[in-house]
C-alpha cells in the first residue's frame, strides 16, 4: 500500500492557540503513524498563495492520514487552530 502526504500551507494569526493545537496535533499524527518531514522550516514560493508556515508528515497510508483527521484526539486538537489560522491541508498519495 503506498504511503501519503499530509501537507498543510498556514498562515498563523493567534500563536498562542496554535501552538495548542500543534501540540495535540503531534500526538495524534504520531498516535496515526504520522512522521514530520517538514515543519516550518525555510521555503521559496514559486507559484500560488504564500503561506509562511508549511508542514508534512508522512503516513503509512491515505487511510491512516484520514483517519488520524477524523480521530477524536485531532478533532479535539483542531478546535485550537479554528479562528487562530487560515489553512489549507490536503492528503496525497505517494508514488508506490
Amino acid at each position: 500500500m503506498p504511503t501519503a502526504l499530509w501537507i498543510a500551507h498556514v498562515e498563523v494569526t493567534d500563536a498562542e492557540a496554535y501552538g495548542r493545537y500543534a501540540k495535540g496535533a503531534t500526538e495524534a499524527i504520531a498516535a496515526h503513524g504520522g512522521v514530520f518531514l517538514a515543519r516550518g522550516g525555510r521555503h521559496v514560493q514559486l507559484e500560488g498563495r504564500d503561506r509562511p508556515r508549511n508542514v508534512v508528515a508522512r503516513f503509512p497510508s491515505l487511510e491512516a492520514a484520514v483517519e488520524c483527521y477524523n480521530s477524536a484526539a485531532y478533532q479535539a486538537a483542531l478546535v485550537h487552530a479554528k479562528g487562530a489560522a487560515v489553512r489549507d491541508l490536503m492528503v496525497v498519495e505517494e508514488i508506490g
